[in-house]
């Protein structure tokens, strides 16, 4: 339907210039359908509509044309697949020139609905083709038919494909994944613009084009930026030239798939100035865009309107359609070293198989991580397994994301080495350097932030080692807004790869400034970072003030946040001032961050007191004390005098129950523990302030924070940890007829055992003597009561049903005594118990 509604409009344009000159309207009609519009498509029907569509449209104009014997010019595209050597030979008729001519035609056209408009005809004499077809016209010949049947549509489509005009309309799809057939006929013939079908088609359409003409185009707009089109930007700077474009605002073209498109016209000649219209910032649909085309057409001062030429566009890294990028910028380019040259930029390795070689880091025994370690000598003589492994991870500036580690002694090495795909990328020799280090992959600000020695480093956490006299400014200058802004012109796209950090131009003014401001920086991420419990240098949780209300703890904690957020902003601002000074883009950009791009984080309530919670089991467990900083037992030997003032719990098994049965009740050993933090005098009011940031349902604060362990704690663990969870919870079912927690690190084969006889059992006691209490009261009580109480037993029937279940299942792995390995993993390990264990969400 495209080429019927192309060749309709276009009649129209034709018939006004004919009869412009002095055509009548029959004469116009007749020699545009005979002179003026061509078209072919790999589908019949659309072939057909068009070729109708021409037809009514000339009877318009004449309402004898369809007496008048003239065919439009559009055509199924025909493959010549089965074209057979005697009718080659009856054709040809003894002529090696014609045979030779149509083989060519017949070899170009094989499987041509396959690759449609982008099929290369080889020069052949098509007069003496045609020539030969009038000849045999009215020949009696047996092949005669076949001849006129199969190869001359080949001719007439070769024929096609091969002239030039002075419009080219095509509609290729927006295709980047191809079959292999599709894609070796790509690549053998489009090799530098195999980047998407689309930029296929705008490189084949010049060969369609008249020398002095121009080809107009609607595409994504990704041919102007990405690494994968830059072979066809750098084809249309050296010969052609973008003459207008107008990029879209995102969405603003409405389609079954939306995608960010541009509308262009390029010339067929060397055109350096072109016209550019950016649009990015008016959204609401192509109507919007319409008016604002318009207005700047009008207005060439407007703040969207862009007049440049596309030599500068070479003197960008990548060579991008950045038409709107200020002289001082390119200057910059020009005159200033890049990173690469400053500073060593490296691809860290793939390990190859990650479930085998990475952890998190509290999965594993802590006395097997070599912290610290400063080279792989180092590592060796360490008797270390783990150490610390930069992956890129989440937006995070300055610091940050250090929480995986990779199997990397030398019998890793060595497994490594036998691993397929596997790759060292040629970092090897930086391993354990202090260095900075970006995301490979974010959908937010590009972000980067420093890691101290000790790392070994991935692919997506590629790393610049630089002296120390320039680390810090390189860092400043990646973590501010003229970096960022430079990355949307030379990599518009949510992966950066070191070969976009080498690229970067970076002008040196006013460093110790920026070195003192990112040293601070720094300081403020890191201190954010290791106030939480998944960083290795966590001390205690941020609410064990010395205070008697954990609600002056928290207020405490809130005024310290907001210092750190309001001054990191603070900070990062006046270096953005002081980029953008260096580099001349005050007309560009401003120094404000938005509040969501400031990585540290601002106190919040219902969060806190969730860590809060996490921190009291911690200790329950003997993960940590209230008497020695930082992580006290995660694998090793058990040290009891590291706990004095809160005990943990002696088997490692905390029930959760609906009711506190248990002298170790996890609700019960909570209130215990914010007892001892707090005091005995403000206990209830701290159990109150705990329950309401929790937010549960229930009528008193010890019912609400039973209902958080019951029903939500878990589900905040595996978030926290990654779905790497170290507590694991032990789980009958939906009726909560029995849960439990234990701690990884804590693990013995007995432990199931222990579940299933000192609490199971117990459990399932008790509910055999609730059931038969509730079934005394019944017998006796009024009837309203009784309806609250047969309730409360279907209740405890059901959970009494499901906790019998759940035995069964705990007894058949409880008798086998199993032993875990933590090298193995939380993945690994967790599957195990999978049948009575709850889900990671």
């Amino acid at each position: 339907m495209g080429s019927a509604h192309f060749g309709v409009y276009t009649f129209d344009v034709l018939e006004k210039i004919y009869t412009e000159y002095g055509y009548t309207e029959r004469e116009a009609a007749a020699s545009i359908v005979q002179n003026n519009l061509f078209g072919l498509d790999i589908d019949e029907r659309a072939a057909q509509l068009a070729s109708f569509a021409i037809m009514m449209k000339a009877m318009q104009y004449d309402r004898r044309f369809l007496k008048r014997g003239i065919q439009p010019h559009f055509y199924e595209i025909k493959e010549s697949n089965h074209v057979d050597s005697f009718t080659i030979d009856y054709f040809a008729n003894g002529s090696d020139k014609l045979k030779k001519d149509i083989q060519s035609i017949i070899d170009d056209t094989r499987d041509a609905k396959e690759y449609g408009s982008i099929i290369q005809i080889k020069p052949v004499d098509f007069d003496a083709l045609f020539a030969r077809f009038a000849e045999i016209e009215n020949d009696v010949d047996l092949y005669r038919d076949t001849a006129l049947g199969t190869l001359l549509p080949l001719v007439r489509e070769a024929k096609i494909l091969s002239d030039k005009y002075a419009v080219v309309a095509t509609n290729p799809p927006y295709l980047n994944k191809f079959d292999a057939k599709l894609k070796k006929y790509i690549v053998d013939n489009y090799a530098d613009y195999k980047g998407d079908l689309f930029s296929v088609f705008i490189y084949r359409d010049f060969g369609f084009c008249e020398r002095n003409g121009y080809s107009g185009f609607m595409t994504p707009n990704v041919w102007m930026f990405i690494k994968s089109h830059e072979g066809l930007r750098n084809y249309i700077y050296s010969s052609k030239g973008i003459v207008t474009l107008v990029q879209m605002a995102k969405g603003a073209f409405f389609s079954e798939a939306t995608v960010d498109v541009c509308a262009f016209v390029l010339s067929n000649w060397k055109n350096e100035k072109g016209l550019y219209i950016r649009l990015e910032d008016f959204k609401g649909g192509m109507e919007v865009q319409r008016k604002k085309v318009k207005e700047a057409l009008n207005d060439s001062n407007c703040r969207y309107y862009y007049e440049a030429s596309q030599l500068n566009f070479s003197k960008i890294p990548g060579s991008p359609v950045a038409y709107w990028v200020a002289q001082s910028l390119l200057t910059i380019f020009e005159s200033e070293p890049n990173i690469g040259k400053l500073a060593d930029v490296r691809i860290g390795m793939g390990t190859g198989n990650n479930d085998l070689f990475l952890r998190e880091w509290w999965e594993v025994n802590v006395s097997k991580i070599g912290f610290e370690i400063k080279n792989v000598k180092e590592a060796d003589l360490s008797e270390k397994k783990y150490f610390p492994y930069g992956k890129g991870g989440d937006c995070r500036r300055w610091y940050g994301n250090q929480d995986k580690i990779v199997w990397y002694d030398a019998n890793g090495r060595l497994e490594m080495k036998q691993t397929p795909g596997h790759r060292e990328n040629g970092g090897m020799d930086r391993y354990f350097q202090q260095s900075l280090t970006w995301s490979y992959n974010t959908s937010a600000a590009f972000n980067a932030r420093y890691m101290p020695a000790g790392f070994v480093f991935d692919v997506n956490g590629s790393s610049i080692f630089a002296s120390d006299d320039i680390r810090q400014y390189i860092l400043g200058f990646l973590c501010s807004v003229v970096c960022r802004y430079i990355l949307s012109i030379t990599n518009a796209t949510i992966t950066t790869q070191a070969g976009n950090i080498r690229d970067l131009p970076l002008a040196i003014k006013n460093s110790n400034e920026v070195n003192r401001m990112v040293d601070y920086c720094i300081q403020v991420e890191k201190t954010d970072w290791d106030s939480f419990e998944t960083s290795w240098n966590f001390k205690e949780n941020p609410l064990i003030a010395k205070t008697d209300t954990i609600k002056k703890a928290f207020k405490k904690w809130q005024q310290e946040c907001d210092d750190r957020f309001n001054k990191l902003k603070a900070n990062e601002e006046e270096m953005n001032r002081i980029f953008i000074d260096i580099y001349g883009l005050q007309d560009e950009l401003t120094p404000e961050e938005e509040d969501k791009d400031v990585t540290v984080r601002k106190a919040d309530l219902g969060r806190d007191i969730r860590s809060f919670v996490s921190y009291a089991v911690g200790c329950m467990f003997g993960r940590y004390s209230l008497d020695v900083d930082g992580l006290v037992y995660a694998g090793g030997d058990w040290d009891s005098s590291k706990y004095k003032t809160f005990i943990p719990d002696k088997d490692a098994i905390l029930p959760i129950t609906d009711d506190e049965y248990f002298a170790d009740d996890i609700v019960g050993r909570f209130v215990e523990f914010v007892r001892t933090v707090y005091g005995s005098d403000t206990l209830e009011e701290n159990l109150k302030f705990i329950a309401d940031a929790l937010d549960e349902k229930g009528s008193t604060p010890r019912e609400v924070i039973r209902n958080y362990f019951l029903n939500d704690f878990y589900k905040d663990h595996c978030k926290t940890y990654q779905k790497r969870p170290i507590y694991w919870l032990f789980d009958s079912g939906k009726k909560n007829g029995f849960k439990c927690l234990i701690y990884m690190h804590r693990y013995q084969p007995d432990t199931i055992a222990r579940i299933r006889t000192d609490y199971v059992h117990e459990q399932q006691a008790r509910y055999r003597t609730a059931i038969s209490g509730l079934e005394r009261q019944i017998y006796g009580a009024s009837t309203s009561e009784r309806v609250r109480l047969n309730k409360q037993l279907d209740k405890l029937k059901d959970q009494a049903e499901e906790t019998r279940l759940y035995e069964e299942k705990i007894h058949h792995l409880a008798d086998q005594m199993i032993s875990i390995d933590l090298d193995d993993g939380v993945k690994h390990n967790y599957a195990i118990f999978q049948d009575v264990l709850a889900k990671i969400k």
